[in-house]
């Protein structure tokens, strides 16, 4: 991993700052799937102090997004700005600024992986990716931290080195969200190109084949995105489940 470094854009970290207190914490409590997530009384007050005027970064993104074609919900990247705001403040993030999202609660026909150069706003690649044979068929519905569950974990993962195995190129993540995927190095997830994740499959099949848990992309994509997103990047993989939204010490607290 790349030497963790304070990013050299001051107003970039001021300003992403400035948006965990005025579009991340209103963004929680927005959430439809997040209305009945307890809220201490010490951030609600909090809130109260706050403008919710949308921040500039986020309206770069979506509007450079949209420009692509491409739709990112803006409360799920909301999530993952809080969870890279504070990864990167405690340097357990490189200097790169790229931030990963997979959309879980999308179906796997859809291109539901998002690569952001937080730097530029500019969208680096959008694909499909698979996720755990356990976890759901079309649609993904049940996640895992659990040895042997073959199932996708959600949560923050820091990227780490990349590596030559068993499924060609890949890449370990570290997951840091504890409880919800702290055990991902020990079940091997890793993100590895695979014939069942290609968008040829979606044409047999009707839906995106799934994996033992990994976030597996098309092959002729694969080493693409790894080279972009190594070295202790950030990648959030997301889905509106109540327990975590309530539960991760990255999102709360």
């Amino acid at each position: 991993m790349r030497e963790s470094k304070p990013y050299p854009m001051k107003t970039f970290v001021a300003g992403l700052i400035l948006l965990i207190c005025t579009v991340g914490i209103y963004s929680f409590k927005e959430h439809p799937e997040y209305k009945s997530a307890s809220i201490s009384s010490n951030t609600a007050s909090k809130t109260e102090d706050f403008s919710f005027a949308i921040h500039p970064l986020l309206v770069s993104i979506q509007e450079k997004i949209g420009k692509a074609g491409v739709n990112l919900s803006e409360d799920i990247l909301s999530l993952a700005l809080v969870g890279f705001s504070k990864l990167n403040a405690q340097e357990r993030l490189s200097k790169d600024s790229i931030l990963t999202i997979i959309d879980y609660s999308k179906s796997s026909k859809e291109k539901r992986l998002f690569v952001i150069d937080l730097k530029t706003q500019n969208l680096l690649f959008n694909s499909v990716v698979a996720h755990g044979r356990n976890t759901g068929e079309e649609f993904a519905k049940q996640f895992s931290n659990q040895m042997n569950s073959h199932k996708s974990s959600l949560g923050f993962f820091v990227t780490q080195t990349p590596y030559h195995g068993s499924n060609g190129y890949s890449l370990a993540l570290e997951g840091v969200d504890n409880g919800f995927n702290d055990m991902a190095k020990k079940r091997a997830i890793v993100m590895h190109g695979a014939p069942y994740a290609s968008e040829d499959m979606i044409k047999t099949k009707g839906y995106l084949g799934r994996s033992f848990g990994c976030p597996s992309l098309p092959p002729q994509l694969n080493k693409q995105v790894i080279e972009t997103i190594k070295g202790g990047n950030c990648l959030f993989a997301y889905y509106p489940d109540k327990k975590y939204l309530n539960e991760s010490k990255l999102l709360n607290g």
